[in-house]
């Protein structure tokens, strides 16, 4: 199916437009498959001996059957609504889970694992699934869909899916910048340089395996959320702009290796996601977006708690989530997320047509 939309219209009309397009018709496109880290992970993390999970109310109260599902958010994720724009009846399940089988394949499945990142370290300090780990799921995972619908099929399949790329917020928060045998060892300019390698690295792979659909997301305003500022504000409780100045060289450097990955490898869509500026927009003018709150999360005090710390006995935590912007420390609400989708629908239309 073709789209015929033009950027020029605005997320609004692309995603009416969309809309319309998939109501009682197929999925745009036949699967839609995720790798990253906790911003897209739905619960892969539940299988695995970690701390860092998300599968404990309050997580999952306004999700659609109000429990925790292992979503870092209070409800829907950016790709959860990304998936039902595209036309998808349900979510892409978390490979380790036990909806990850039979036909339950063949529209895509989520990779993802929060703690992870771009440099394997990163996930292996948490106990998360490691980058090049989850590429080694998608081979298995590649070879079960052929197994079920042939060479012929799976590679059409693999070919006009999405493959979406969350990761790079998690080398930094959570490892380089606590880390001292990263941080007196590289500048933030040297380690992002490192990035970029396992990066591109893992582009070509997938891209080797069939991919020719990928979107990738830039890193946020990372000295702007709620935990780093707590961490890193030096008590100032204003946004850290030189995490946020590491993040803008970043996905600059991110820009450029995406343009020449796609100019070397033959018929390679690569969008690169830009989340950076609409994230930032809701933050330094919340009212504007429909918020109330862009400072203080809403699990518990607002200003760090994520994972085992965002709990049910977390005090102050917040009755409605829609006015704010963060869910946890480090995490969009489901209203935040609705809004990142949208962004993310009119960036991506090149994936789509």
């Amino acid at each position: 199916m073709e789209f015929a939309c033009t950027k020029l219209w605005g997320t609004s009309l692309c995603l009416l437009v969309l809309v319309c397009s998939v109501a009682h018709a197929d999925p745009i496109v036949p699967a839609l498959i995720i790798f990253g880290d906790s911003v897209v992970d739905v619960g892969n993390n539940n299988n695995l001996n970690t701390i860092i999970k998300a599968n404990f109310p309050p997580y999952g109260r306004d999700f659609v059957n109000h429990r925790p599902t292992g979503r870092f958010c209070n409800g829907k994720l950016a790709t959860d609504f990304t998936a039902e724009y595209l036309g998808f009846t349900s979510y892409p399940p978390a490979y380790l889970g036990q909806d990850a089988r039979g036909n339950n394949l063949l529209t895509g499945v989520n990779f993802a694992s929060a703690a992870s990142g771009l440099y394997d370290g990163t996930a292996r300090l948490y106990g998360a699934i490691p980058l090049t780990q989850q590429l080694n799921y998608y081979e298995e995972y590649r070879r079960n869909v052929v197994n079920l619908v042939g060479s012929a099929k799976a590679d059409e399949t693999f070919s006009r899916g999405i493959h979406l790329l969350s990761a790079g917020s998690s080398d930094f928060i959570q490892n380089y910048y606590i880390n001292p045998l990263l941080n007196t060892v590289y500048s933030p300019d040297v380690f992002s340089d490192n990035l970029m390698t396992y990066y591109s690295t893992f582009i070509q792979n997938l891209y080797g395996m069939g991919a020719r659909r990928i979107g990738v997301t830039s890193l946020p305003p990372t000295g702007c959320l709620p935990a780093a500022i707590t961490l890193f504000g030096a008590g100032s409780n204003e946004c850290v702009q030189r995490l946020n100045r590491d993040a803008i060289s970043f996905n600059k450097k991110l820009n450029s290796t995406s343009k020449s990955l796609a100019n070397i490898l033959p018929g390679l869509k690569l969008v690169v996601f830009d989340i950076y500026e609409p994230l930032l927009d809701m933050i330094l003018r919340p009212s504007d977006n429909g918020f109330s709150e862009a400072r203080r999360a809403c699990c518990g005090t607002g200003m760090l708690e994520t994972s085992v710390l965002c709990n049910a006995r977390s005090l102050g935590t917040c009755s409605n989530a829609t006015q704010f912007v963060f869910w946890d420390g480090f995490h969009p609400s489901e209203a935040a997320n609705r809004v990142l989708a949208g962004d993310l629908l009119a960036q991506g239309l090149d994936l789509i047509s």
